[in-house]
């Protein structure tokens, strides 16, 4: 694997940094503060952790705006990890197998797979698969047939993408992912039985959406279960039938959405909030962890709790719910102390008679 060479003015560029030091020193790799060797760069991301440089041997520095000279080459940035991400990735090479269908796998008739793919042992695709350029399957994979693949993808070990739906390009299914099993769909009769509600639509992963291990996004009723462009979805996500996830979307884990509700472009779910079926959530939402978002949520809010409600009305509500014991205690000593007085009060009255 060919190892990528980068002066710092070039890295400069690509972050839109202020260069600080010899412009052409050369950086072949990134790491962390502890673990950067001589000709890697690494990173800071706040101002207070500056004493950690000198445990470093980083050869060059990320840096934020509000830090002060420091006694290395460095670039200084607004975004510290946005500038460590992209750079990252310059020099990041993942490993991949070499382009080939191995003989352990099993291709299924009128199948188009380009020779620039590679297919490992113990995969299964189906038939009429399409794959695009530089399609990676990893071992134990199964592909449904009609199932078709964009360019780049990464499909990773004892992945199920089911028949019929439809993988955008450069998007990786990390592995035990499923795509396109059955919604969970029935409906129940007079005497108690669960009557099952054929789901014949598919599931449709727009490009550059990675997907992390175990997540399950089921296929639609009727129609597509989507998933926008450039979403990024954790590991241990349930997706149910018929729900579109918009642009850019950040879903954290353990998070579940049920069945046929819109989430817009930019919306953050952080981890374990549950969404309601047939709920609709603006664009650039964030809930909060543990939000259980049961009605339509509008674009732009902040939203915390369950039932989710307004984040900056949740934080007194929420410090409020710790003191209701104490609350409690309060009104138990002021209605005996009332007691006290109203009895004082009738038996005074009484004297007086």
């Amino acid at each position: 694997m060919e190892q990528k060479i980068k002066t710092l003015a070039e890295l400069a560029v690509l972050v839109e940094g202020e260069l600080l030091g010899d412009p052409e020193l050369t950086i072949s790799g990134f790491n962390d503060m502890a673990r950067a060797s001589s000709g890697e760069i690494t990173f800071i991301a706040k101002a207070k952790y500056a004493d950690q440089l000198a445990r470093t041997r980083a050869a060059a520095l990320i840096m934020p705006r509000d830090m002060e000279t420091v006694p290395l080459p460095a670039i200084r940035v607004q975004n510290p990890y946005l500038a460590a991400a992209l750079i990252h990735n310059i020099f990041y090479q993942r490993p991949l197998p070499p382009p080939g269908i191995a003989a352990m796998a099993v291709i299924g008739a009128d199948c188009r797979i380009p020779a620039s793919a590679a297919v490992s042992p113990l995969v299964v695709v189906g038939a009429r698969v399409t794959l695009g350029e530089r399609v990676v399957i990893e071992s134990g994979a199964v592909i449904g047939d009609d199932v078709a693949i964009g360019e780049g993808t990464i499909i990773e070990a004892n992945v199920v993408v089911r028949h019929g739906c439809s993988i955008g390009s450069r998007v990786i299914l990390y592995s035990g992912v499923v795509i396109g099993s059955d919604g969970f769909g029935y409906a129940t009769d007079v005497r108690g039985n669960h009557i099952k509600r054929p789901q014949v639509g598919n599931v449709v992963i727009e490009d550059d959406v990675e997907i992390g291990a175990n997540t399950c996004i089921d296929r639609a009723t009727f129609g597509s279960t989507v998933i926008g462009k450039g979403t990024k979805i954790d590991n241990l996500v349930q997706i149910a039938h018929n729900v579109e996830i918009g642009e850019g979307c950040l879903i954290v884990s353990q998070s579940g959405i049920a069945g046929s509700s819109k989430i817009g472009r930019g919306v953050v779910l952080a981890g374990q909030c549950g969404v309601s079926d047939h709920v609709e959530i603006g664009d650039r939402v964030t809930a909060a962890g543990r939000s259980g978002i049961n009605s339509n949520v509008q674009a732009g809010a902040v939203v915390a709790g369950f039932p989710a409600i307004a984040y900056k009305e949740w934080l007194p509500a929420a410090a409020a719910f710790s003191r209701i014991p104490q609350l409690v205690k309060e009104v138990r000593r002021l209605r005996h102390e009332m007691s006290k007085l109203t009895g004082e009060e009738k038996n005074k009255e009484k004297e007086d008679e």
